[in-house]
């Protein structure tokens, strides 16, 4: 490229899905864009007390941003907010706890940079607006988000027929290797045996069916939030550093909580 071609800028929407320190004043902005998938960017002077959109480029914001293309990363030039949902997710413990493993999941599920997944764009939008207006139990929207997530990258767990053999469920067994519930010939050793109630609940996430989730109770979430995770670092092939930190209890006292992921 010519030192005087000038550089390609690019538009986007996107939810900023963590930051990191860089140098004095500046910040790298990771963010999971609509049509262009994860970009990492450098934001300059965000760390300024000067700084015009600082505040827009924190975890949970959703916003509208402008890009240069560089070399190495690209640059933020400009970003407006759409809907910044840190406030009222850091409000409530629960729904930080789930909101950040949230983001970190959709930045571990995106290890190709500039890779479109609108499918999961639309997912950690969906999960953020329903853990900043309540809409449902954190613990519940965070394994719905899970699950789907799962199903966009491919691993959609079987929770009716045989994960090997296809054979028509339901099945009392359920093997996280094999991917999901499993008939007695292609039971390996070492499954587990959940409560068929547990793998309705887990089915009723799957599909978006939140009144038969939410009338289930606290041991079937409790085990079927085990599965999902066990499921989830299968697939990842080591855990999420945030999903042993999520706070799985209906209510917990209001904590304000630091939105700054610096790294």
């Amino acid at each position: 490229m010519s030192a005087h071609t000038p550089k390609a800028l690019y538009r986007d929407e996107g939810i900023v899905l963590r930051t990191q320190k860089l140098g004095e004043a500046d910040r790298i902005i990771t963010v999971l864009t609509r049509r262009h998938g994860k970009v990492r960017a450098v934001a300059k002077g965000v760390r300024r007390t000067k700084s015009k959109f600082g505040a827009r480029l924190e975890p949970f914001t959703h916003v509208d941003v402008q890009f240069y293309t560089g070399r190495n990363l690209d640059i933020v030039s400009q970003v407006e907010s759409i809907r910044a949902y840190g406030q009222e997710i850091v409000a409530d413990y629960p729904a930080y706890t789930a909101g950040t493993a949230v983001l970190e999941t959709a930045d571990r599920l995106t290890a190709e940079e500039k890779e479109p997944s609108l499918r999961l764009f639309l997912l950690v939008v969906g999960a953020l607006r329903a853990l900043g207006e309540r809409a449902h139990p954190a613990p519940l929207v965070l394994d719905a988000f899970l699950l789907r997530a799962m199903s966009v990258a491919g691993w959609e767990p079987a929770l009716a027929d045989c994960a090997r053999c296809g054979e028509a469920g339901p099945h009392r067994h359920f093997s996280v290797p094999a991917g999901g519930t499993v008939c007695p010939a292609c039971r390996p050793t070492g499954s587990a045996m959940p409560s068929p109630v547990t793998i309705e609940l887990l089915d009723a996430l799957l599909t978006g069916d939140w009144s038969r989730a939410e009338a289930s109770q606290g041991t079937n979430r409790r085990e079927g939030s085990g599965l999902v995770a066990a499921l989830l670092q299968w697939h990842l092939e080591r855990g999420l550093r945030s999903l042993p930190l999520v706070d799985r209890t209906e209510s917990a006292p209001r904590r304000e909580m630091s939105l700054l992921h610096e790294a």
